[in-house]
């Protein structure tokens, strides 16, 4: 058993195994729309439909599902004013802050290496055909 595994059968959660629930929050952050709401709270609180232009593309319908499954993790904070109409603003948890902080870094490197990525798939198509 390498150090790897062992240190992974350690861990009183395992997101390889398939009943563990980190597997769900999991989907959760990684998904196109949690990571992508996670990254736009990360630069500060925001109401629902600036959110909404923020994180280009969602619907309506999607990014309310998706703060859902974030508020019931404990990612996301959701605060509604008693105003008329009613203002309702989301904002990352200090978890959020770290799982997003971890998530920026990912997209930087994706962002980062794009010239590198749609090089490597002009080649692949150039090779193998185009899709």
């Amino acid at each position: 058993m390498t150090a790897t595994t062992q240190d992974h059968d350690d861990l009183a959660y395992n997101v390889f195994a398939k009943a563990c629930p980190s597997r769900g929050t999991l989907e959760h952050v990684t998904g196109r729309w949690g990571g992508l709401t996670l990254g736009a709270l990360y630069e500060g609180s925001l109401r629902f439909n600036e959110l909404r232009r923020r994180v280009d593309g969602v619907s309506e319908k999607m990014l309310s599902q998706t703060l859902h499954a974030l508020e019931r993790d404990g990612l996301v904070h959701r605060e509604a004013q008693p105003t008329n109409p009613p203002r309702v603003d989301y904002e990352l948890t200090p978890l959020g802050r770290r799982v997003a902080e971890r998530l920026l870094a990912l997209i930087h490197c994706v962002e980062g290496a794009m010239d590198d990525v749609l090089a490597a798939r002009a080649h692949y198509d150039e090779t193998r055909g185009a899709l």
